[in-house]
């Protein structure tokens, strides 16, 4: 570990792998914190949290860039609890002591669970409370009125509570932490954010934590940070290659399809999925697509409740399904740029909203910060627009030690977009971070005329009922997530959100995949024959036992042979 000072005020910390690691039972802890740390699995603290929970527990403020999956969460929360349980043992006072601003309503509900599992043994000391969701600011009023230890939310929410005086932070606040920094002036939380601070007390400790240091990072570091310590992991923002695999392959619009379609159906994909596209529309395209084939699949998008997508993501985590098909909206990126619009465009899309359709949700973030556990694999179905959406959607997989792939097919109008990413995590190294995808697109050829016979299904008609089905079911569970599915959490897992839309036809035979169009290669590998035709093939009869000719029961097992009576009968009629 190596310091220097940038300038009078800020130290900054580079962080690499030292031989002796800092254990939690080091660090001063509580042992309720202990114990709850213990619960959870931790054996060690990351590299983050070795550095930062010390450092923050000194009072200091903290700027840490470490990648996605580092353990950056924890890094706040444990110092954090950690602080509020010694603020308690001299004042039993109840107060607002910590503030979290968070981008995403995802990303809101993923702390509070983490700081809730962090609390379990000093729940009574420790109350969280997040309101980062949509319900109406009275609804949320009387949890705030119990003034929780710490607050969870997003800056508008924040500020809308501050300014219907439901929440007052100008006395009490002890700590502010911006999690997801890089993400929060892109979401638009700009002015929100200036006009926070007004309510905010001179003093207070803040951390910012993120995944990458842009510029915008640097202005929330100007705006709230006091002599801070930068934290830099070592290396690449993302896992190395012994870690995460990245490949890219380059294929166009229907290759797109056809390729996605193999990998799934013939499994060479295993494991749980996140398949990233650019729009909504291209969501539902794409889930219409796969049921064709039997393959069914979640869909994740800005138009969804927020409780429903937060319960997509929890049975994800639970393994319920395999596949999420996820959004990752550049509109959302830039909600500024939609003001532009001429008066006219305004009132086209005011009829259009009146005719059912739904606006966007700007707090909504998959690819952004949430924690997706065991994801195996990643799928940029449409490639990222920018370098750090590329990290953001990577960053989902890989997470911890765990081991992750990340596929990216790259179109022709796509290729500056593989070059800036490229050359953006390759740094220093004259070797591509993104290694060539080797498959021989000529061996799925054959599969070439189904994937056109189910493309010709999804038409635009039928992904535009999708989309409205898809809503409207949606709207209904997250009303029945909110009420009754609080008194009755088993029926919850019950509620299922991969079932098929059916909008376009189905056609049966696009279900199972013939022999003779697996390619050769693959043939000693998979079975694409289903178990009972399987069972079928290795159980045949016996040659020379003839098929029973006995209707009903079989006589040597009752006894009971009535056919030579009507026999007899029939030849004493013919008589």
């Amino acid at each position: 570990m190596t310091c220097k000072r940038c300038d009078a005020h800020v130290s900054v910390v580079r962080l690499n792998m030292a031989a002796e690691r800092l254990q939690f039972h080091e660090m001063g802890l509580d042992d309720r914190l202990l114990k709850a740390v213990a619960d959870l699995g931790w054996s060690q603290p990351t590299l983050i949290q070795e550095k930062a929970i010390p450092l923050a527990l000194e009072g200091k403020d903290l700027l840490a860039r470490a990648r996605t999956g580092s353990g950056k969460t924890a890094a706040y929360a444990i110092p954090l609890i950690q602080r509020i349980l010694s603020f308690k043992q001299s004042v039993r006072e109840q107060d607002v002591r910590a503030l979290i601003l968070v981008p995403t309503k995802e990303l809101g509900q993923q702390v509070q669970t983490m700081i809730r599992q962090l609390t379990t043994y000093s729940s009574r000391d420790v109350r969280v409370a997040d309101i980062s969701g949509k319900a109406d600011l009275s609804a949320q009023r009387p949890i705030l009125m119990e003034k929780p230890d710490v607050v969870v939310g997003t800056p508008s929410r924040v500020l809308a509570h501050l300014n219907a005086q439901n929440l007052v932070l100008q006395s009490s606040l002890e700590m502010l932490v911006v999690d997801e920094a890089d993400l929060l002036f892109s979401f638009g939380f700009e002015a929100d954010l200036k006009n926070l601070l007004c309510h905010l007390p001179k003093i207070y400790q803040s951390f910012l934590m993120s995944a990458t240091l842009t510029e915008d990072v640097q202005a929330l570091k100007e705006l709230l940070l006091h002599n801070p310590v930068i934290l830099k992991l070592q290396g690449s923002q993302l896992p190395d290659s012994s870690q995460l695999q990245q490949y890219s392959i380059k294929c166009e619009e229907e290759d797109k399809f056809l390729l996605v379609y193999t990998l799934l159906k013939l499994r060479l994909v295993q494991g749980k999925t996140l398949v990233f596209v650019g729009e909504v529309d291209r969501c539902y395209r794409l889930k219409l697509f796969l049921e064709q084939f039997s393959i069914p699949a979640c869909v994740l998008n800005s138009e969804l409740p927020v409780h429903s997508r937060c319960h997509i993501i929890t049975q994800f985590n639970q393994g319920f399904y395999d596949y999420i098909i996820a959004t990752d909206e550049q509109s959302l990126a830039d909600p500024t740029s939609t003001s532009q619009a001429t008066a006219g465009k305004d009132k086209k899309k005011k009829t259009a909203k009146e005719k059912g359709g739904q606006t966007k949700d700007k707090e909504y973030g998959v690819s952004r910060g949430v924690d997706f556990q065991n994801v195996a694999n990643v799928i940029n179905f449409d490639f990222p627009a920018t370098v750090e959406s590329y990290i953001h959607r990577v960053g989902r997989t890989a997470r911890a030690d765990n081991p992750g792939t990340a596929l990216s097919f790259v179109s022709l109008t796509e290729q500056e977009l593989l070059s800036e990413v490229e050359e953006a995590l390759s740094g220093d190294n004259s070797d591509s971070v993104l290694k060539p995808y080797a498959f021989k697109m000529d061996e799925i050829e054959g599969f070439r005329y189904r994937c056109r016979d189910a493309m010709r299904s999804v038409t635009k008609q039928a992904v535009r009922e999708a989309r409205l089905k898809e809503i409207k079911q949606e709207l209904l569970n997250s009303e029945k997530l909110k009420t009754y599915f609080e008194d009755n959490p088993r029926d919850l897992q019950l509620l299922r959100h991969d079932k098929d839309l059916h909008p376009a036809v189905i056609k049966p035979h696009l279900k199972n995949i013939p022999d003779y169009l697996v390619p050769e290669t693959l043939k000693n590998v998979l079975h694409p024959l289903s178990s009972r035709r399987r069972k079928r093939k290795e159980k045949p009869k016996p040659d020379g036992v003839a098929r029973s000719s006995f209707k009903g029961k079989n006589p040597l097992k009752s006894f009971r042979y009535t056919g030579g009576k009507n026999r007899k009968v029939k030849a004493g009629k013919s008589t």
